[in-house]
Formats: structure tokens, sequence, C-alpha cells
């Protein structure tokens, strides 16, 4: 796996994980990366700093330009992202308990709702990307909720 820095259109950065530059570019091409924070699908690579191994094997000096510099374990990255995850994850579930489920019809109820319409009041659903596109054009505001995996039970 491959980790890139992953900036979206509106300059969030985010980190993702991608079996190779070309699996990257597919997705990106195809929207199926968004931004974790605003939603937006228009991504590109964001511009961070290489870790190059560098001779000397298991017990070989860090690189000069590295020393003094925090290194993170793997064990460490797993834990920070295990957060992470366990706090999109109880985001989730907290619109899932207290916002009402639309369904496919969450554009449609959207611009009711932004329009005065129909009833104000905090919605989730599906909606496909030319939808989201739409809404994003009509400036109509709402967020993606993050596509996570279920957990083993």
């Amino acid at each position: 796996m491959i980790v890139f820095d992953v900036k979206c259109g509106k300059d969030h950065v985010f980190e993702g994980w991608f079996r190779s530059s070309d699996d990257f570019r597919a997705q990106a091409e195809a929207g199926g990366i968004a931004c974790p924070v605003c939603g937006d699908t228009r991504v590109e690579k964001a511009l961070m700093a290489p870790h190059v191994a560098t001779g000397g094997g298991a017990g070989g000096e860090a690189p000069a330009e590295a020393k003094g510099k925090e290194r993170v374990t793997l064990a460490q990255h797993k834990e920070k992202t295990s957060g992470a995850v366990a706090m999109m994850r109880a985001l989730k579930e907290h619109v899932e308990r207290h916002f009402d489920d639309v369904g496919t019809g969450f554009a449609e109820e959207a611009r009711k709702i932004h329009y005065g319409e129909g009833e104000r009041r905090n919605i989730y659903g599906q909606a496909t990307r030319d939808q989201a596109r739409q809404l994003r054009d009509e400036g109509i505001a709402f967020g993606q909720l993050p596509d996570l995996p279920k957990l083993d039970s």
C-alpha cells in the first residue's frame, strides 16, 4: 500500500491509502475519492515529503535531515488511524440515529428544505455524483458520511 497526501478543490488535505499510483489515478478520475471535510470529489495528490530509507539495515543511522525529527511507528500510526475511524463511525451512527433517512430521495428533499418548500429538519440519504454536483452548484450545503467497513462481530 502507498500513502498519499490528497488535496481537494477547497485545499483540504487528507491522507489516502492506495494499491498504486495508477489505483489512485483511476479512483480520482472516477470521482471515487471524497474529501472527509467537505465531500468534494475533485482531488489531486498534495505535495508531500517521501520517506526514503538509506542503507544501514535495521540498525542503521537515520538520514542526517531526519535526525531529531519525531518518527512514528506503525503501531502508533494504526492507533491514530483507528481513533480517527472511531470518530467517523461515531459521527455516522449519530446521524443515522438522529436524522431522518430519506433514502434515494435525498437530493429532492434537500432542495425542498433549502427552498422552504419542505419541513426544515436534518436528513440523510443517498445521492448520485451528478445529484451531489447539482446541489453544490445550487448552493445547497450538505456533507458526505464516510463509507466505513462493517465491524466484525
